[in-house]
């Protein structure tokens, strides 16, 4: 996943502590001029290697992030935000590049006390470039420890996303026909754990993803960084799967269970969304009433199997996933 292996990102103490330190070290090992000049020319270099490391240890939203990712990500962090003080980073990197040139003639040709002024002025000048983005650097970290525990989701694979009131059966759906076995968990936009699963059909792996906390109630309870959560999910979605329990034994009317799937069948107007009907072998408790409005696609019992596979294979088809094929000449 594209944030899991970002670095700590260091605050401005640490990072002119660190390149000072080494910096005195480094003029230990020499004498005169020469020492001033690789004093300065350590803490430049460490400074700026630092802080531009920072930057390129990010992937380019705009290019290098897939859509999902960068409306996650956004949901959780201000992504422009983030931009810009990474931006800012990069800038006081070059800045300390800058000061080094400017600095290091003067060391050259002179008395070493001169030397000795001019290495501290420029220490001072680098220092406070680095203390001019500690904002900055305490908001990229930040970023950081939100972001790295992001969902290991796959936007490349083929993706049926499971959605529904909660005990409707989609967790066991995802268990019951995946490698998922309590495969989840929880993310900064929900309390509650995505479950994640995987099957394999022709050869093709398939991901199937269960979204509590997110797809399990109406629109109008979702705050505004769930709401940003979902639509990130369109962009992640070949195929909609509305779980429905008839029966209203998960403790939801059927109207409601319907009103959620007709939101989510109106915000996925471009992905295939099926309606299935569980627990088929309670049928004798279903509200009969209700049935016609329910125009269920497929019915199941996942406490019995029946017609599991077959809705299993109707996602598939739904999906109907063609792998890219190598160019051949």
């Amino acid at each position: 996943m594209i944030f899991e292996d970002l670095p700590t990102t260091p605050t401005s103490e640490e990072l002119i502590d660190k390149a000072f330190s080494r910096a005195a070290r480094a003029g230990k090992a020499k004498r005169g001029l020469e020492a001033q000049q690789s004093m300065l020319q350590t803490a430049a270099n460490i400074i700026s290697d630092n802080l531009e490391n920072v930057v390129t240890a990010w992937p380019d939203f705009e290019y290098d992030a897939h859509p999902f990712y960068y409306e996650l990500a956004d949901a959780i962090v201000d992504v422009d935000k983030l931009r810009q003080s990474l931006s800012e980073v990069m800038w006081a990197s070059r800045k300390a590049r800058e000061i080094h040139e400017e600095y290091q003639p003067r060391l050259r040709k002179t008395d070493v006390d001169t030397a000795r002024k001019h290495r501290k002025q420029a220490f001072a000048r680098l220092a406070d470039i680095v203390e001019q983005i500690d904002d900055h650097l305490l908001y990229i970290n930040e970023s950081r420890n939100d972001l790295r525990d992001l969902p290991e989701i796959n936007p490349d694979e083929p993706t049926i996303v499971v959605a529904g009131y909660p005990n409707v059966g989609k967790s066991s759906f995802v268990n019951d026909v995946t490698s998922a076995r309590g495969e989840t968990a929880s993310y900064p936009f929900t309390t509650k754990g995505i479950g994640l699963g995987h099957f394999e059909h022709e050869h093709l792996r398939y991901q199937l993803v269960d979204t509590p906390g997110l797809l399990d109630r109406p629109p109008a309870e979702r705050n505004e960084i769930e709401t940003q959560a979902v639509s990130a999910i369109e962009h992640l979605a070949d195929c909609m799967l509305v779980m429905i329990d008839p029966s209203g034994e998960c403790g939801y009317p059927l109207e409601s269970q319907l009103e959620l799937r007709d939101s989510i069948v109106d915000q996925f107007e471009s992905v295939p969304v099926l309606t299935v009907a569980n627990k088929i072998d309670r049928r004798e408790v279903w509200n009969e009433d209700l049935l016609d409005e329910l125009d269920a696609d497929y019915t199941m019992s996942i406490e019995t199997g029946e017609d599991v596979e077959t809705v299993l294979e109707a996602a598939i088809e739904a999906v109907d996933y063609e792998p890219e094929l190598p160019f051949e000449e």
